[in-house]
């Protein structure tokens, strides 16, 4: 016999009672709490299988981070780079957000297979653990001993020989047509070399190759299992052959000081004040290894060098495209220098305009527009998004140098008077990362415990070069040449695409 439809008041009954039982068994045995995950910052679409964000880095990662983090609006944007999260800072207020309250927590180094070899063993200051003896104490010494004002204005006579040698170069340039990329970078890295190691600055060809190595590209590093890959391409055997002719300069550059007469002891170089220190009890922890000596000295050599070329480089460049800010620059320092051949270090400092230069120019190229890579140490809070332990963080420092919300509407244009403060009396500090409003807008050097400790050396080297390019010559583009172009080349430190050659004429000579 059929059942007969349930009237309405039997269905509100058994729906009660459903309710009852639910309720009864609720407080019975109830159902195990589940908490939100915490907020993370955005990810962009088009993530794969395995190497997760890696393909939408490209050619020039930096200005493929921009785009990306323009497309999803996210000025905190997370990758995953391989296996490893990444978190990736576009804008001033994003730094700021990431720094402020977390630059301790964000201080640590990833370990990457490159630079952890040819630092043997990351006993330097670039690449070292922050929260280590080792670094604390090896940072102290280099801010007081290798790279501090003192030391800096030690050198000042390299400096200048060196910016005489480049002016000669140039003046003796075939027809007056000079590949000026390829002289700043031969003169970038004679100075360092003489600085560094004295008698043996002419001998760069092994540290260039090795420089050339520090950004090698290990898949390991991204994707621990794929190893076999940069094997295949015969990239650790690669590394290992530079890291031994790396090894054997660095012993025979120590020999030769070591063996130095008695009465020559003193500090000429910078090996000398670190076997100095080796010597010294008080920084035998520090410094008791040869191989701490040499991690040092490959920090001075790869920050110190093809930096210093690209902000020169690109210094000149932009002062090409605009011949008005080029004349005025011209005007200061041939108005400070007068009737002398030659600018010297002493008049450094009455060149305000020429600083204002180099800082936009800094702030438009940074050498290294993804900076130096960092590693949370602790989870810690970032914009309200949470940031697990062992996230890498990449400050795009040409994204945010060119922010809009930062620098205005006019973000992308070279214009130096945007960092004049009114003052005349050589007042800009390039030591002094703020702009006129906000501390984290212009980050060529880094930020925090983790900035560049060599900042005052490229600083005395990059002013002095630049201001007798400008008293010395008069440029212009090669006679149909077209436009000087900004093509960048992909690397770590980002120089041109294209070698920058130019027309020179001495100044004063028809």
């Amino acid at each position: 016999m059929p059942m007969e439809p349930l009237q309405s008041h039997e269905l509100l009954a058994g729906a009660v009672l459903v309710l009852v039982t639910v309720l009864l068994l609720n407080q019975l045995w109830p159902a195990p709490r589940t908490t939100r995950p915490p907020a993370s910052p955005p990810r962009p679409r088009g993530g794969l299988p395995v190497i997760g964000n890696l393909h939408q880095l490209g050619a020039l990662p930096h200005a493929s981070l921009a785009a990306l983090a323009a497309e999803h609006a996210a000025p905190l944007m997370l990758l995953r780079l391989g296996s490893v999260p990444a978190l990736v800072v576009s804008t001033a207020a994003a730094a700021r957000a990431a720094f402020q309250h977390n630059d301790r927590a964000m201080s640590g180094r990833p370990v990457q297979r490159a630079p952890a070899r040819l630092s043997y063993g990351l006993q330097d200051i670039t690449f070292s653990a922050p929260d280590s003896p080792l670094w604390r104490a090896a940072r102290r010494a280099c801010l007081s001993e290798l790279l501090g004002t003192p030391r800096v204005r030690g050198f000042r006579a390299v400096r200048e020989a060196e910016a005489a040698a480049l002016v000669a170069a140039v003046a003796g340039a075939p027809s007056g047509t000079v590949n000026l990329s390829e002289r700043l970078l031969s003169t970038s890295n004679r100075i360092v070399m003489r600085v560094a190691f004295g008698d043996h600055g002419e001998e760069t060809a092994v540290l260039e190759e090795a420089q050339k190595h520090f950004g090698a590209f290990f898949v390991s590093d991204y994707v621990p299992w794929l190893g076999w890959v940069d094997a295949l391409r015969g990239l650790p055997r690669q590394l290992e052959r530079y890291y031994h002719e790396l090894d054997a300069f660095y012993e025979r550059v120590i020999r030769d000081h070591l063996d130095k007469p008695a009465g020559s002891k003193e500090d000429n170089d910078l090996v000398d004040v670190l076997l100095r220190l080796h010597r010294d009890p008080a920084h035998r922890n520090t410094f008791g290894s040869r191989g701490a000596i040499k991690g040092i000295l490959m920090d001075i050599f790869v920050a110190g060098t093809e930096t210093a070329a690209a902000a020169l480089e690109w210094t000149m460049t932009e002062l090409i495209r605009h011949p008005e800010t080029l004349s005025k620059a011209q005007r200061e320092v041939r108005s400070i220098v007068g009737d002398r051949d030659m600018v010297l270090e002493s008049d450094l400092s009455g060149l305000h305009y020429l600083k204002l230069v180099i800082r936009e120019s800094l702030r438009l190229h940074p050498p290294a527009p993804l900076l130096v890579p960092r590693e949370t140490t602790e989870p810690c809070t970032v914009g309200g998004y949470e940031i697990p332990a062992r996230t890498r963080v990449i400050v795009n420092a040409k994204a945010i140098g060119t922010d809009p919300d930062a620098w205005g509407p006019d973000a992308a244009r070279f214009v130096p008077e945007r960092h004049d403060d009114g003052g005349g009396g050589g007042g800009v500090d390039l030591n002094d990362h703020k702009p006129w409003h906000d501390g984290f807008a212009l980050v060529p050097f880094g930020m925090g415990r983790r900035s560049c400790p060599g900042v005052h050396f490229a600083t005395a080297v990059v002013e002095l070069l630049l201001a007798n390019l400008l008293f010395c010559f008069e440029w212009r583009a090669p006679l149909g040449g077209g436009a000087v172009d900004v093509e960048e080349k992909p690397g770590l430190v980002v120089s041109r695409k294209n070698p920058l050659v130019l027309v020179a004429e001495r100044r004063g000579v028809k």
